[in-house]
């Protein structure tokens, strides 16, 4: 099993920047990629970002490129998501996701995210 904690999440005005992190434990050995997506009221979860645990490629929601950075940090196990230029359609529940595949197994609870216009 692994376990998935997510934090940084607030409110801010548009054009401005957080920088959330998803902690994990339990087996991380194990990952193989970690991920962001999110979920606003009434709409489906949408990916946002993934990285790999080795090796450290990327990939990105085309909405988000050039705004949003992923990274890791494999000595704390931890992955973050570093969101600049922050829009209100950028407003949404942040949720971290971790797979042992390709497939995604594990999930956090989420971390709100609120942008005013």
């Amino acid at each position: 099993q692994v376990q998935l904690v997510e934090s940084g999440g607030g409110l801010v005005q548009a054009g401005g920047s957080l920088r959330l992190s998803c902690a994990a434990s339990g087996r991380t050995f194990s990952i193989y990629a970690m991920g962001w997506f999110r979920q606003a009221p009434g709409k489906e979860r949408e990916f946002v970002a993934r990285i790999l645990w080795s090796g450290g490629g990327t990939d990105y929601v085309d909405s988000v490129k050039g705004r949003f950075t992923i990274s890791r940090d494999n000595a704390k196990n931890t992955m973050y998501l570093q969101m600049n230029s922050l829009k209100p359609e950028d407003t949404a529940a942040y949720i971290c996701a971790a797979g042992v595949t390709a497939t995604w197994r594990y999930w956090g609870q989420g971390t709100q995210v609120t942008v005013s216009s």
